[in-house]
């Protein structure tokens, strides 16, 4: 399984961006697909997930301004950002789950200027 991010890059704080992970290979279909994030020094956080129903949750930081959704003929996941905060630059992580084992994306940095 490969994933390919995009859509990461440099934003002003209050803007808006929208990263999205693309899957392909073996697996046609994926069970939890989310994002993660991870700033210098620190472990990498939960951001947002969906299930392959379309139950979503998000970190209580995000809450109001982040949206998850996919698209599961297509094996893609987005992230809209709204009303970004000016904070260290995060790296963005694409995961996704399927039959228990869990892939991740390279990730794609969001620097987020005041």
């Amino acid at each position: 399984v490969q994933l390919v991010e995009s859509g990461g890059g440099l934003v002003q704080a209050g803007g808006s961006l929208r990263l999205s992970c693309a899957a392909s290979g073996s697996i046609f279909s994926f069970n939890t697909m989310g994002w993660y994030r991870q700033g210098p020094g620190k472990q990498r956080e939960l951001v947002a997930t969906i299930t392959g129903g379309g139950r979503t949750n998000y970190a209580d930081s995000v809450k109001g301004r982040f949206t998850i959704s996919r698209e599961n003929a297509k094996n893609t996941v987005s992230l809209q950002m709204n009303s970004l905060k000016p904070q260290a630059t995060f790296s963005y992580y694409c995961r996704v789950v399927a039959y228990r084992v869990s892939y991740w994306g390279r990730g794609t940095q969001v620097p987020v200027s005041s």
